[in-house]
């Protein structure tokens, strides 16, 4: 049923973009904005309700930002202790764990939902717009997706994404951050409208690794958010919880957070 409940709404999301004209180059659109787009782009200006950007404890289901500084009153003890133990993979296979990888540097980490989300790819490219700012003030890129390492390798090779990316097959680095997941928080109206925002602009889902085995146990319903983190194992600078799909942060804040004094 989980199968087909993701086939039957993108399907639907699917059939109305291709009502609209295609477009001539990725992250551009090809022609003055339609109605349809219109909404979606209103909608998505609308500023998150008050203290939806605040220091709250990372238990928290709701989304998590924080100024620069470190945040002692948003990770339990709890969680910085999961964060400890888990571990990803770089392409090569080498497990390395969380932490290390802002324990010597500082690090911008972006979480994708899985390796075929069409919304992720379009964060990573975000992300990646940003890269010069961030080598200028030596923070380093990282992008974490729940799945296997070929899925990794795969989804690298496709985005030509300029940072460092790791899988994480188990999920462990999303449960430590206590990243929501469930239906409720894919099949939205704000989800649904940025999947058409992003086709308009030239992203596409790979449907192939959206129903690998290793998004389908997980119902691919995952979501996930970006960190800024480092130098120090537990001096996280900013914390950005997705409430939804496609619920990104300005990316402002993430340049304020990792590449200001």
């Amino acid at each position: 049923m989980a199968m087909a409940s993701t086939a039957i709404f993108s399907g639907h999301i699917l059939t109305r973009c291709a009502q609209l004209p295609p477009p001539n180059k990725r992250n551009k659109f090809p022609v003055k904005v339609n109605k349809i787009n219109e909404v979606s782009i209103s909608y998505l200006k609308l500023k998150p309700e008050r203290g939806s950007e605040c220091r709250i404890r990372a238990s928290d289901s709701s989304s998590v930002s924080a100024s620069p500084g470190k945040m002692p009153d948003v990770l339990s003890e709890d969680v910085e202790s999961s964060l400890a133990m888990a571990e990803v993979f770089d392409l090569s296979g080498k497990a390395v764990r969380l932490t290390d990888l802002w324990k010597e540097r500082k690090a911008v980490v972006g979480f994708a939902r899985h390796f075929g989300c069409v919304l992720c790819r379009k964060r990573a490219d975000i992300l990646a717009s940003q890269k010069g700012s961030m080598d200028a003030a030596g923070v380093a890129l990282v992008l974490i997706g729940p799945g296997s390492i070929d899925q990794a390798k795969e989804f690298a090779k496709q985005t030509q994404f300029p940072g460092e990316v790791y899988a994480d097959p188990s999920h462990s680095t999303f449960d430590a951050l206590k990243f929501v997941s469930g239906v409720s928080t894919t099949f939205t109206p704000l989800a649904g409208m940025k999947i058409i925002e992003s086709y308009l602009q030239g992203y596409r889902q790979d449907w192939r690794l959206s129903f690998q085995k290793e998004t389908v146990n997980r119902g691919s319903w995952q979501q996930g958010g970006i960190l800024v983190a480092g130098p120090g194992e537990n001096n996280i600078v900013y914390l950005h919880k997705d409430r939804e799909a496609g619920d990104d942060p300005d990316v402002k804040d993430v340049l304020k957070a990792c590449c200001t004094s």
